[in-house]
């Protein structure tokens, strides 16, 4: 395993695809991002988030699990639901337990949940002080309102709902691992798991998501 994981991470032939899915191809420079103190991308951000729906997919005990991709909140915050109005087209957002929103705030990646079980739009944040963290829970439910109106003919009641900021998360502790802090507390919340891991666990979970990403599934919890 570790020897296929060192050779997924040499860098040339930069182009060569290395693993395909989801109408994604990651080629040896996207997966040149998982090595430690690298920057993840979107490429490898989004094949993973669908390595998670695709999990639970295949196991019903799992919440029944939605990612958008990384471009999503970046352009819905700037144009409003009218422009990403057509990316649920043929989808019911509503009927999901979980929604996960990955965020790529230029040098920094966040999470974002909205979980329709327990009427919660949360933030995850690895360094813990974004100046993003109230404008984008307000986004989302924004976007929630528009699209419940769009889709379904009328607004959601808000009174149960909750918007939060998680505080008490693990905290990552350089300027490189952010995306695989956002990647990891996904896989947490797609599977109702407490979020226990911290900074000394990324170079073990870049090499782990090197290997799921060239086989296309997760490994066992």
């Amino acid at each position: 395993m570790l020897e296929e994981i060192e050779s997924a991470l040499r860098p040339t032939p930069a182009h060569e695809a290395l693993a395909k899915g989801f109408g994604l191809t990651i080629s040896r420079s996207d997966m040149s991002t998982l090595a430690e103190y690298q920057w993840l991308n979107d490429e490898v951000v989004n094949f993973y988030m669908n390595l998670l729906v695709e999990r639970t997919k295949q196991n019903s005990e799992l919440p029944k699990l939605y990612a958008f991709n990384t471009f999503f909140f970046t352009k819905m915050a700037a144009e409003g639901h009218s422009a990403v109005r057509r990316w649920t087209r043929k989808v019911d957002l509503f009927s999901y337990d979980i929604v996960l929103v990955p965020l790529h705030f230029t040098m920094h990646w966040c999470l974002a949940t909205i979980d329709f079980r327990k009427k919660h739009i949360a933030y995850y944040d690895s360094m813990g002080s974004s100046r993003e963290r109230h404008n984008c829970l307000h986004k989302l439910q924004l976007y929630l309102e528009a699209e419940s109106q769009d889709k379904r003919g009328h607004g959601l009641d808000w009174e149960p709902w909750k918007l939060q900021v998680i505080s008490d998360l693990p905290q990552q502790h350089n300027g490189s691992d952010c995306g695989m802090f956002t990647c990891q507390y996904a896989e947490c919340v797609s599977r109702d798991a407490k979020i226990s891991f911290g900074q000394q666990h990324m170079p073990y979970f870049r090499k782990r998501v090197v290997y799921e990403i060239l086989h296309g599934q997760l490994l066992p919890v």
